[in-house]
């Protein structure tokens, strides 16, 4: 079986950051204010998380700063949390200005990017919970944090009308990154050993995957000896909107091609690749 590889961005955060701090750059102060895809939150709150998110970064992984012992908490108290820390962020983050939150993020990216440049990505770290409870690589954690910032700031794009990033340079690891969600959303699914189902995400950032039931597990994978079950294909713009919530299930399958087995294809529609 071939596998998928390891994901390597730790290179396009730099150029990444780029694009958001110009596409900041130029908003108005009504698009500062428009609402945004996460609910309840505008432009200028969602550019607040990813400062926010550059804060937790370079205090954990760089400094080794834990402001309080977390027990070990299920999925469930885990979502509350991060929520609950995230409002809190967003509430004090209130009192700046846009272009405060410019000149710091500014500051913050370029460290969290030689933080991130000089981690070992094989090293086994915190788990990366979307993808099941075990711990993890880095490499899957640093990517999971790429979607992070690539699709916040495709939110933002989205708010104010401007073009989406669609570049494959961005969107193609972040759509990689997300089907490694696949395997833990279809883990209650029983099958046959053998059983495949295909998943291609269509347009030019896309790619085909391939879930395969292996013993008492589906694994993702890139061919399939045999022909799948199921075949679903979503286009690149509706995929990653399902896999942060930016579209219900229902309306993803509704956009989706699905031949075979349409049963076996519905944990697809399931399965998202963010927490909250």
């Amino acid at each position: 079986m071939k596998r998928p590889g390891r994901i390597a961005v730790a290179d396009r955060f730099a150029p990444l950051r780029t694009r958001l701090l110009e596409l900041l750059a130029g908003l108005s102060e009504d698009d500062w204010a428009r609402p945004t895809a996460a609910p309840r939150w505008s432009v200028k709150d969602v550019a607040a998380h990813l400062l926010g998110g550059d804060v937790g970064i370079l205090s954990r992984k760089r400094d080794g700063f834990r402001p309080q012992a977390v027990a070990t908490v299920t999925y469930g108290e885990l979502v509350g949390l991060v929520n609950r820390s995230n409002e809190e962020w967003i509430l004090a983050a209130r009192r700046m200005s846009p272009r405060l939150l410019c000149e710091l993020l500014a500051i913050t990216a370029p460290q969290v990017e030689a933080c991130f440049a000089a981690a070992d990505p094989e090293a086994i770290g915190v788990p990366v919970s979307w993808a099941g409870p075990g711990p993890a690589p880095a490499w899957l954690d640093i990517a999971r944090e790429f979607t992070e910032r690539w699709h916040h700031q495709q939110q933002i794009r989205d708010a104010t009308a401007n073009p989406p990033l669609y570049d494959p340079y961005f969107l193609s690891p972040v759509l990689d990154t997300f089907v490694r969600a696949l395997p833990h959303g279809f883990r209650r699914v029983s099958a046959p050993a053998g059983t495949a189902v295909r998943f291609e995400i269509a347009g030019e950032a896309g790619g085909v995957w391939f879930l395969l039931r292996t013993g008492q597990a589906w694994e993702l994978a890139l061919a399939s000896d045999g022909p799948p079950a199921a075949d679903v294909v979503l286009p690149q713009d509706v995929a990653w909107r399902m896999f942060t919530k930016g579209v219900d299930g229902k309306t993803a399958r509704r956009l989706a091609a699905i031949r075979g087995d349409s049963a076996l294809a519905s944990p697809i529609f399931g399965t998202v690749a963010v927490i909250g």
